[in-house]
């Protein structure tokens, strides 16, 4: 590891976003090329720089920066260069110069203690003076807690963010409450907060520390899907997390002690002396709630009401040439009389017949509808099959991009322009993979919805609960207080796929028909060995299936419930990644932690990003559409690395294309393989799902349920009969900690 002191003479590149910059520096002996991140230096700041010395082909040698340090000049002619460099605004090179002629070395000394002296320079007023020495304390400022955090293991760019937060308060907080900034401050948590603290010296046993524990473990929980939890188990999680060794100080008495201070400062919720919840959670289930009651109104409508309605749409069947059955028939009656209705029902049971006879309704009666669904690939499977525009739920509110501070905005703190404010203007609204909508996207969407609405809720509750907290379709069910149609009645069409009557077969417990000579779009590879089964995916996925399905191999899908394991998405995307886009010369590649991100690759955004941009290109590459907002889910492919750049670009479906820089890369993650959970929403002409062993909780019936029924065309199942066998029979979940049914039950009962 090499260590030169020098300047900063003039930057080759920067990017101002991510602070990567290619800059000359120069040192006593020598001009050297400088790559790396320069956030928050400039031209003329003296630094002291970490880093190893590369060869570049096309550029020579280099020295490719690890850290850096900006030290202040300690003689006349660098104090001279740094303030002719502009990095004081206001002083170029000859004011510079008659500076440091009339201080000489002293030159800082007297700007930072005697700033007043500067008016004896010609040009310089004494307003001018103050200016330039506050520009300089600011700096001085900003030096000192970069290298103060640095001390810490905090890198340049979040100190940058830490210090624009507080200023001169770092270093109290820091010393008093490191916790607060897993708090403020996004990019840390609790776990480099905690770190920071042992550092500082905070102890173990601190307040802070114990109700930032205790926080942290609502969030984790959050993450698997739970709303609260029971305060037995968040008192035991808390202990676990907090705990140092066998002789830890923390018990459950201070654990308690603390859920009830937190509870006073209201930033938890105790419901029934056992549900704890962080306050926003609660405010949501109870806020839900409230708005599902006011949306809630039925129609007294007469017998002769009921026949006429139920007459227009037997002939609406007729005109287009379909029977609905008496499930049906009820379902599109009570959206028309109800103001909320549940459709439900598995796959070919005639769910989208349903929904398009019920937009031929309202359309023939004048009436506006609108549909969404959660993902991009939902919404586009909605419009293929409607025929009507159906857009994603953050694109119908109408997502800004910004961060709400609004205390009541509480969907992930992203600003809707629909809102109780400005809210939906439809008679009629149909969402549809209502099992993927979480607590967060919920609300959102009812507080843009005002009563006389119809809302129509469509999904199949059989697949597994959204990836965020909350089962919000489960619990609607659950609750029993709205009017709820489950289509049972599997139609001919579809008893022609053993897709459709395997997916029934599975729900109901009872043991899949397999049978490769006489299927055409569900199969069976018995394979013990994950090698083998390797082996046959790859050959399925580039040679057999593109064929067979007339589709690319892009659309062919591997899902797996779990993330490790050898057929886990870790190791999957790994083997499929060299076999399927392997290195060429003529595709740039990325190392990302242990991932390599190569052009030609298939990725997955795996977390709600508001703020992104994207655009369409067209011909010439002008810009034909652009708008903010990529989702957890979505899915594309990596068109274009640069490393001058230090960003790569990813287009997603309708073409939309959205630039990463590397410092971002956490986002997004390589997707030949997927977990069954994060498929919810989509369809695949092929899937292909590897099942050879694992926890029993994942290798459950709900599980493998969702995974087969992602695929419209084909299924490939690679492995074990037994394990199958015993997915289907195993009917066990994750238990979920969630409480919006309780609190529907309790406000409609009041």
């Amino acid at each position: 590891m090499e260590v030169l002191k020098g300047y900063i003479e003039h930057f080759v590149y920067r990017n101002a976003e991510n602070g990567y910059g290619v800059a000359n520096l120069v040192t006593e002996d020598m001009e050297i090329i400088c790559t790396g991140n320069f956030k928050d230096a400039d031209v003329g700041d003296t630094l002291e720089v970490q880093g190893v010395f590369v060869q570049h082909p096309v550029y020579g040698e280099q020295l490719k920066m690890t850290s850096f340090k900006v030290t202040l000049p300690d003689d006349a002619a660098s104090m001279q260069r740094y303030l002719g460099s502009g990095a004081i605004k206001g002083i170029g090179e000859a004011l510079a110069a008659r500076i440091v002629k009339a201080f000489g070395d002293e030159t800082f000394r007297i700007i930072e203690d005697e700033p007043e002296r500067l008016a004896e320079i010609k040009g310089i007023s004494e307003k001018k003076a103050r200016d330039i020495a506050i520009q300089m304390a600011e700096k001085r400022e900003m030096r000192d807690a970069m290298i103060f955090l640095q001390q810490y293991g905090i890198s340049n760019t979040l100190a940058v963010k830490i210090f624009n937060k507080y200023g001169s308060r770092i270093y109290g907080i820091l010393k008093e409450n490191p916790y607060q900034l897993a708090d403020d401050i996004s990019g840390v948590g609790f776990k480099t907060a905690d770190e920071i603290a042992g550092k500082v010296g905070i102890r173990v046993d601190s307040e802070y520390r114990i109700k930032s524990g205790i926080l942290y473990a609502l969030l984790q929980a959050s993450l698997d899907g739970n709303t609260y939890l029971p305060m037995g188990l968040l008192v035991s999680k808390t202990i676990e997390l907090l705990s140092s060794g066998p002789e830890s100080v923390i018990d459950e008495e201070i654990v308690r002690t603390q859920i009830s201070n937190l509870m006073m400062e209201q930033k938890l919720v105790c419901k029934g002396n056992d549900e704890v919840y962080s306050a926003s959670y609660y405010y949501e289930e109870q806020g839900c709630a409230a708005m599902l009651d006011a949306l809630n109104i039925s129609e007294n409508v007469t017998l002769a009401e009921e026949k006429e309605r139920l007459e227009r749409i037997i002939e609406m069947e007729k005109r287009r040439g379909i029977e609905l059955d008496e499930l049906q028939r009820d379902a599109v009656l009570k959206s028309i009389s109800n103001g909320i209705v549940i459709l439900t029902g598995g796959p070919g049971t005639g769910k989208t017949t349903t929904i398009n006879t019920i937009i031929s309704y309202y359309a023939s009666q004048g009436l506006d509808i609108l549909l969404a669904a959660p993902t991009g690939r939902a919404a586009k499977r909605m419009t293929e099959a409607t025929g009507y525009e159906a857009r994603t739920i953050h694109r119908l509110l109408e997502v800004s991009g910004q961060i709400s501070e609004d205390d009541d905005s509480r969907s992930g703190g992203v600003h809707f322009e629909r809102n109780r404010d400005n809210p939906l203007e439809a008679d009629a609204i149909i969402i549809d993979e209502m099992s993927m909508v979480d607590i967060h996207l919920f609300y959102a969407l009812l507080k843009a919805l005002v009563p006389g609405t119809h809302l129509i809720l469509v999904g199949d509750s059989a697949q597994l609960p959204s990836v965020g907290p909350g089962q919000v379709l489960a619990d609607l069910i659950g609750s029993g207080k709205f009017p709820t149609i489950i289509l049972q009645k599997i139609f001919r069409q579809a008893e022609e796929s053993d897709i459709v009557m395997n997916a029934h077969r599975i729900h109901k417990g009872e043991k899949i028909v397999l049978n490769n000579k006489e299927s055409k779009d569900f199969f069976f590879l018995e394979r013990n060995d994950s090698g083998v089964i390797y082996k046959h995916m790859i050959q399925l996925i580039r040679d057999k299936l593109p064929g067979y399905m007339h589709a690319s191999s892009y659309d062919i899908q591997v899902l797996t419930p779990m993330r490790k394991g050898p057929l886990g998405v870790l190791q999957l995307n790994q083997v499929l990644q060299e076999q399927l886009n392997p290195p060429s010369p003529s595709k740039k590649e990325h190392a990302y932690g242990d991932t390599i991100i190569r052009e030609g690759d298939k990725v997955m955004q795996i977390k709600n990003n508001y703020q992104a941009q994207w655009e369409v290109v067209g011909k010439f590459n002008i810009v034909t559409d652009s708008g903010m907002g990529i989702f957890n889910g979505d899915m594309g492919i990596v068109r274009e690395i640069n490393e001058y750049s230090q960003d790569l670009v990813v287009e997603y479906d309708e073409h939309r294309r959205v630039r990463y820089l590397f410092s971002d890369l956490d986002e997004i993650e390589l997707a030949y393989a997927i977990t069954v959970h994060k498929s919810q929403g989509s369809e695949y002409p092929a899937v292909i799902l590897p099942i050879l062993g694992g926890p029993r909780m994942l290798l459950n019936r709900n599980i493998l349920y969702t995974a087969v029924t992602r695929a419209k065309s084909t299924v490939c199942i690679l492995g074990s009969r037994q394990t199958l066998d015993v997915m289907v029979e195993n009917e066990d979940q994750l238990k979920r900690y969630t409480g919006l049914k309780e609190r529907i039950i309790n406000l409609f009962e009041a």
